[in-house]
């Protein structure tokens, strides 16, 4: 059986369909209060918990094979990025789980100081390097569900929205891709004990995703661009009610000041490994919006 955690979220929840569509047996971890009916009438075996706790992990570890790690930060990267994860590891390799999957993020090994999910991930990363339990390690570029409320806002109005430097190159990875990887993980031998970093085919520099829905609509973009620097003000007058909040938009910040993609031999050596071939940004966003 897998337990996948996260499961009610963008990315888990097409985890859970793709392994319910083969009939798989799964385990969801979710929330009390998030949205879990779709996945219950597929099949899965909703556990009612909060990763925060280690009974609820230890309860929902029982008889479970695979660990599918989809859950994110909450807003809080060292309760649930760093030690939710720590507790599933620990836990599996004395409950007998045989592998691993961990979703972290591309660029958690460049050392970002000020980003506490690039932290937090590292840090799993590294528990799982050390350890006995089976383990792939994938580490996508941005999503590409994310960019949908951009494209259907685009698509009513012609108003594409990014802060900071439209020349910096990005290589979103469609989510149903990436479910696929994570699902295909525990079963195939090249991504044993393997680190990945994964994104898209194409290398998009942030100006051109503008561009990509200019074409789907048929519209002139409207680019509003807003300065970094206006991010950072935003942040510090945060940080003078809430240091924490403070400390979590580090990560955005980092998200939006850097680079995040993938080379072609690096796209080459997944699409090999998993004998998969990506899907374009352009053609998710067709066919999610029907374009």
């Amino acid at each position: 059986m897998f337990l996948v955690t996260g499961a009610t979220g963008s990315l888990g929840r097409r985890i859970v369909r793709l392994l319910r569509d083969r009939d798989l047996p799964v385990r969801a971890f979710v929330r009390l209060m998030s949205r879990y009916n779709e996945l219950e009438d597929r099949g899965a075996e909703i556990f009612i918990g909060d990763l925060r706790n280690d009974t609820d992990i230890r309860r929902a570890l029982s008889g479970i094979r695979y660990i599918i790690s989809a859950h994110g930060s909450g807003g809080d990267s060292q309760a649930l990025a760093y030690r939710a994860n720590r507790e599933l590891i620990l836990q599996g390799q004395e409950s007998g789980v045989e592998h691993f999957v961990f979703i972290s993020v591309l660029g958690a090994d460049r050392g970002y100081e000020d980003a506490p999910v690039f932290k937090a991930k590292r840090e799993v990363e590294k528990l799982l390097y050390g350890g006995d339990l089976g383990y792939t390690v994938l580490r996508p570029a941005g999503f590409a569900n994310n960019l949908l409320s951009a494209a259907e806002r685009f698509r009513e109005t012609g108003i594409y929205l990014s802060v900071g430097d439209l020349d910096h190159r990005t290589s979103i990875i469609s989510t149903d891709d990436l479910a696929h990887l994570a699902v295909e993980s525990v079963s195939c031998e090249g991504a044993y004990r393997q680190i990945f970093d994964v994104g898209g085919p194409d290398v998009l520099k942030r100006g051109d995703i503008a561009r990509i829905f200019a074409r789907l609509f048929n519209r002139e973009p409207i680019i509003i661009n807003p300065p970094l620097w206006l991010l950072d003000s935003v942040r510090e007058g945060v940080g003078f009610f809430n240091p924490e909040a403070k400390r979590e938009l580090g990560t955005f910040r980092t998200l939006l000041a850097n680079e995040f993609y993938c080379s072609a031999a690096t796209v080459d050596r997944v699409e090999t490994v998993y004998d998969f071939k990506m899907e374009s940004f352009e053609s998710f966003v067709r066919r999610y919006l029907g374009s």
